[in-house]
Parts: C-alpha cells; sequence; structure tokens
C-alpha cells in the first residue's frame, strides 16, 4: 500500500497544481461574479415591464376578428401565439407560426405590416428620446431574440439610464436595460457565464467551451479537497506544531481548502450540471407537440367573441386555446388580467391527458402555496398552480393555471433530480433559506467568500510557480 501511496501523492500534488494554474482565475472570477449576481439579475423584460409599455387598445379601430385577419393572410399561429395588442396608433395581431416566425397583421385593415422605422420606434417615448439600431448585442445575445431581431434602441435620457430594445420587425418592446443593470452585470452574469457576445453567438462553442473549462475547474477543485484533507494532521500535527505542513500563502490556501473545498466543488459541479451534459435533463418548457396536443384543434375565434372583454383599459388580449376550446386573456398595464370563458375543470384535465398520450393521470393537487419544485427565484411563478401527476415511465407533472388552463412547464423525474442538483446545490433554493432573509444571504457570502479565499490564494501560489527559474538540469 505504501508503495502505491507516494507516487499516487506526488501525480495528486502535481495534477492539483497544475490544473490549478490552467483554472484559478476562471474559478476566482466566478465566485466574485456569483455575489454580484445574487443582486443583479441579466436584463430581461418581465411581463408586468411589458405590459406597462403597451397603450390601451382602440377597440373602436378592431374591424377584423383574428379569424378573418388570419385568413386574409394565410397564416396560423402556434398555441398561444395569437394576441391583440396596439402597434402605434393602429390595433394589430402579433402572430407567431408553428416554425417560430413573428408576423403583424392589422385589425383594422387584415393587412401584413413589414418592419418599422426609427420614427416610429421613438413615436411612443417622447421627444427627448434617441435611438440607434443593433441586429445583436451584449444584452441581446441569445438565440431567443433571433425572430424579433433587428432593434431600434430607443435611450430614453431618464435618471435610470433606461434603454428600450424595440423589434423592428414586430414593433414591440422586447428588452429593457438600466445603466445599474449594464455596469453590474459586467462584473456579474458576462464573465460567470462566459458572455462575451462573439462566444455566446455562436451557441455550441460557447456550451462546449463552458463545459470543458468547468468540467477541468471540478477536477482542480476535487483534487485539492482529497489533498487537502490528506494532508491536513488534527491528532498528530506536524513538527512544527502546526496541523498543516505549508507556510504563508500556502497554509491560507490548505486551510480555506479544508474549510471551503466541499461548498467550492459543489458550487462548480452544480454549475456545470446547469449545462445539461449529454442532455440527461427533460426541459421544464414543454415541446411543441406536447403544447399542440394540450390545446387540440383550431377553435374559430371571431370579431364577436371580443366583445365579452372589458373595454376599459385593457392593452392586450391573449388568445389560445385548451383542448380545443378558445380561452381570451385581457391584461391591463398594471398586469390585472380577466379571463374569458375560462376552460371548465374537465376540460384542463382533458387537455393534459392529451399531451401525454398513453399516460394516465396519476394524481392532481392544487397548490396556492409555494413548494419544494415550484417556487421563485429572480422571477414570478403564479399561484394558484394546478399540478397534474401522470403515471408514465419518466413520472412527468404538468403544471398549469388553473384559471386560464394556461400549460406553465413540465416537470420529470430526471427535471426534479436536476433541481436538487442544480438549483438546490448552485444557488442554495431551500425554502428555510429563501423565506428567511438575509439568512441566504449570509451563507452565500459565506460558502463564496471561502471559495474566493481558495481561488485567489491558489492563484497567488500559480503565479509564483511560473515565475520560478527552471531547475538546471
Amino acid at each position: 500500500m505504501r508503495r502505491w501511496l507516494k507516487p499516487l501523492k506526488r501525480w495528486l500534488i502535481l495534477g492539483h497544481r497544475w490544473l490549478g494554474i490552467a483554472t484559478g482565475l476562471f474559478l476566482a472570477a466566478w465566485v466574485l461574479s456569483g455575489l454580484v449576481m445574487l443582486y443583479v439579475a441579466f436584463p430581461a423584460l418581465t411581463d408586468a415591464e411589458r405590459l406597462s409599455y403597451l397603450t390601451p387598445i382602440a377597440w373602436e379601430r378592431v374591424i377584423f376578428g383574428p379569424d378573418a385577419a388570419l385568413a386574409r393572410v394565410g397564416l396560423e399561429p402556434a398555441p398561444d401565439g395569437l394576441s391583440l395588442a396596439m402597434r402605434g396608433p393602429e390595433p394589430v395581431y402579433q402572430v407567431t407560426t408553428r416554425d417560430g416566425a413573428r408576423h403583424v397583421v392589422s385589425a383594422e385593415t387584415g393587412t401584413v405590416f413589414g418592419e418599422i422605422d426609427a420614427r416610429a420606434a421613438l413615436a411612443a417615448f417622447g421627444r427627448h428620446a434617441s435611438v440607434r439600431a443593433v441586429t445583436r448585442d451584449q444584452w441581446t445575445v441569445r438565440d431567443r431574440y433571433d425572430p424579433v431581431r433587428p432593434f431600434h434602441v430607443v435611450a430614453l435620457h431618464d435618471a435610470a439610464g433606461t434603454e428600450l430594445y424595440v423589434s423592428a420587425r414586430t414593433g414591440s418592446v422586447v428588452l429593457d436595460t438600466t445603466r445599474r443593470e449594464r455596469l453590474w452585470n459586467w462584473l456579474g452574469a458576462i464573465p460567470h457565464w462566459f458572455y462575451p457576445t462573439p462566444l455566446r453567438a455562436r451557441a455550441d462553442l460557447w456550451r462546449g467551451v463552458l463545459l470543458w473549462v468547468s468540467g477541468v475547474a471540478i477536477a482542480g477543485a476535487l483534487s485539492g479537497l482529497v489533498l487537502g484533507i490528506w494532508r491536513l494532521r488534527l491528532r498528530r500535527p506536524y513538527a512544527s506544531g502546526a496541523v498543516t505542513p505549508y507556510r504563508g500563502m500556502g497554509r491560507w490556501h490548505h486551510l480555506f481548502g479544508v474549510v471551503g473545498g466541499i461548498s467550492l466543488v459543489t458550487f462548480v459541479a452544480s454549475g456545470w450540471l446547469s449545462m445539461n451534459p449529454n442532455h440527461w435533463f427533460t426541459p421544464r418548457m414543454p415541446s411543441a407537440a406536447m403544447r399542440e396536443a394540450y390545446a387540440g384543434p383550431a377553435a374559430p375565434v371571431t370579431r364577436e367573441a371580443l366583445s365579452g372583454i372589458p373595454l376599459s383599459g385593457i392593452v392586450e388580449v391573449r388568445i389560445g386555446r385548451v383542448d380545443g376550446r378558445p380561452v381570451l386573456v385581457a391584461a391591463d398595464a398594471r398586469s390585472r388580467r380577466v379571463v374569458v370563458a375560462p376552460p371548465s375543470p374537465i376540460a384542463v384535465l382533458a387537455a393534459a391527458g392529451r399531451a401525454l398520450p398513453g399516460a394516465g393521470i396519476a394524481g392532481t393537487q392544487t397548490l396556492t402555496a409555494y413548494d419544494a419544485y415550484w417556487y421563485p427565484h429572480h422571477d414570478t411563478r403564479p399561484l394558484p398552480v394546478l399540478r397534474v401527476r401522470f403515471d408514465d415511465p419518466a413520472a412527468t407533472w404538468l403544471h398549469i393555471d388553473p384559471e386560464s388552463g394556461a400549460l406553465l412547464d413540465r416537470l420529470d423525474a430526471s427535471g426534479r433530480l436536476q433541481r436538487w442538483l442544480f438549483e438546490a446545490a448552485h444557488r442554495l433554493d431551500f425554502a428555510i433559506l429563501t423565506q428567511a432573509r438575509p439568512a441566504w444571504d449570509l451563507v452565500m457570502w459565506l460558502l463564496n467568500g471561502l471559495g474566493a479565499g481558495i481561488a485567489l490564494t491558489g492563484v497567488a501560489l500559480g503565479w509564483r510557480r511560473l515565475r520560478r527559474p527552471a531547475r538546471a538540469p
């Protein structure tokens, strides 16, 4: 055994040293940027913000109903891919077809609109605003924005430094950013997620780089944890009387690693798992086929169907269907909504059964409070919510808005496992912490602080090692 332990320790030391040198700066950037991300998320447009930028619908100008307008231009929307709102002075249908393309159809003339120009983008935001053209930048680098490119970026010149991204294709605000968000994200999400535009714009390359770098970092952190425990002497101290054989910076690196090594390995490994290596975990977003089956056959929606909507202050009407029945959800600029002809519980369960053909419904539950699998984090999830459990091999759950019947997400056994391996391990999403802030903040600062201590002392040691003159042969 001793014959094997000595070379094993030597290779462990060498492996940890060079893996640490290769990934030390990345580890330091991850833990420090993670602290920023606790308080400043990557810019995104919430549904409440989106509605606040809309103006009340001019009902007297809505001549064509959804069916008539779409029939004139030969468009068929995807499930939940149709809405009515204003574009400038005219009511329009915003249409997302099954291929993800976006179209805008006038509810007054039944014609398809083209792209808007900079002057039209500025019209709703006052004479003090300015505009510039953008196709892709740091804040719209994700491929989710591809269907609505290019953009007119409207700077409001307000105290917050707000900039609105108006899609030239649809005329809608699709993103807003503030000066604070833009500044802090250069210290937060951008280094944490490897988000420089040239890399993130190439999704497969970005994903591969992040998986490989984080994978090497896991090996470096894990080897350090093993080595740190191996070289720690609590019962039989070293000749100097210390529990560690190292001095100076090496001593601090060893002690930080012993105390915080497990949390650092956990953070890095769970971050690696968030990239869904080898597609081990099923996405929470229901597939297009599932959404189509849940919606059921196309249901006619005429101009008369809109007459049941209260007219005061409505800025948007979303037009969907559940089990072949049309459902209209009207909302005002303050996010208050009215559901017109809400689906019955029987229709919702029938639609859910269609979404997973061949599987039976094993049970249902209406959640009126958050639990371990339905909870908010940097966003809001509606309550109450209907959870429908199935007896399929994947043990799938569907979460459904019981009022509108909207299919919110799916969660199978792999997704529930990812919840604990990533969301719990990486973000400490435990109700006992998140509902008792600042307890969560204190724990996150402590663990990230230990990780920063490990990484920064490791960087210093690595720099010393690289600067050391090579030994003479």
